[in-house]
């Protein structure tokens, strides 16, 4: 296909989409967007017209089985996630599906058998972004050997926000929208999976502080089950112990990032500030390590994806099944937390 034009259509114009997927993917030379399709049509008029895209569709079963389309981006919440990538992939189309990957580990599987089906065709899922910079130099270092053994790695993802009583439920606090992957669990845990590998036991706890949120769709009261707060200790499957933590209600708490704790040298990423710090025994504090222009990572999604489809090169960021992987990771914290015990990795059911 390296030679044909590649129609886009577009499943859910969100914020990412609108500001990333759609202008990136319009860049790349013999790329169309074809088709758009929004949760309202007066949304889908308004996307339609800002980006020039000629098809537009009221139901998104309608834009997944048009023969003008030949790849979807899936743009909406992840309550849709699952629905529209099997059904893109039945029908012939390749698939963009933007994280969280889906509500549930079991819909995750779903969309991984339905890839597998289809072999030819793309299934790839949005990756973390906020590593990508410092991964090839991260990378690097551990294979040098800079940490020595891993012992222990600390994951936070924080806000540094108080908790705010009044603010209306956000889709990210709906569990009908989002699913079990809270906060943010799962692009955290993907970060460290590249780093280190995935874990092989998590023992959880979490609280919801804010028990109930005005709905700004209905005006309602609505209870909320998407924890505030979540502490997890895991076990990683290379045999260091990991701590993470992820709120929305430690005010003044701190950054985001990962520290990771060998018998040699420790590596810190500052999630906040995008930098990159280490140290080696002997030292007396952390340095900053630059990262070489060479070196650089970048967002590459868009491009990553069309030449997937074109066959120049292979889905890395992010596979359907490193997405498996940290939606069993986000499961299995919510059933650690709901059963007050350990739950092991894989999931057995």
């Amino acid at each position: 296909m390296s030679d044909d034009t590649i129609r886009i259509g577009i499943v859910g114009a969100g914020a990412n989409t609108r500001a990333r997927h759609i202008p990136l993917l319009q860049r790349i030379s013999g790329v169309r967007l074809m088709a758009v399709c929004n949760r309202r049509p007066e949304s889908t008029r308004r996307v339609a017209q800002e980006f020039g895209i000629p098809l537009t569709f009221e139901r998104w079963e309608e834009l997944v089985s048009s023969p003008e389309v030949d790849a979807v981006v899936i743009g909406t919440w992840p309550y849709l996630h699952c629905a529209v990538t099997v059904a893109a992939l039945e029908a012939g189309k390749h698939v963009l599906c933007e994280a969280r990957m889906a509500m549930n580990a079991a819909e995750a599987h779903r969309m991984l058998e339905a890839s597998r089906a289809h072999p030819d065709l793309v299934a790839q899922v949005v990756p973390a972004p906020m590593s990508l910079r410092v991964d090839p130099t991260v990378r690097r270092l551990l294979d040098e050997g800079y940490l020595g053994e891993l012992l222990v790695a600390n994951v936070r993802g924080v806000t540094g926000a108080f908790v705010d009583p009044e603010a209306p439920l956000h889709w990210r606090q709906d569990i009908r929208l989002s699913g079990l992957n809270a906060l943010t669990m799962g692009i955290w845990h993907e970060i460290l999976m590249r780093w280190v590998g995935n874990a092989s036991r998590v023992l959880a706890r979490r609280r919801v502080f804010v028990p109930e949120r005005t709905d700004p769709e209905t005006g309602l009261r609505r209870v909320v089950c998407v924890p505030d707060h979540i502490d997890i200790i895991a076990d990683l499957e290379c045999g260091a112990q990991a701590t993470y933590q992820f709120s929305s209600v430690l005010g003044l708490g701190g950054g985001s990032g990962i520290a990771l704790y060998g018998t040699e040298g420790t590596l810190v990423f500052d999630g906040d500030n995008d930098r990159l710090l280490g140290g080696r025994r002997g030292d007396q504090e952390l340095a900053e390590i630059p990262i070489a222009p060479e070196e650089e990572g970048r967002w590459r999604v868009e491009e990553e994806f069309i030449g997937a489809i074109r066959g120049e090169v292979p889905v890395r960021l992010t596979t359907f099944e490193d997405g498996v992987a940290y939606m069993e990771f986000t499961e299995a914290v919510a059933r650690s937390a709901e059963q007050g015990r350990a739950i092991r990795l894989p999931l057995e059911e």
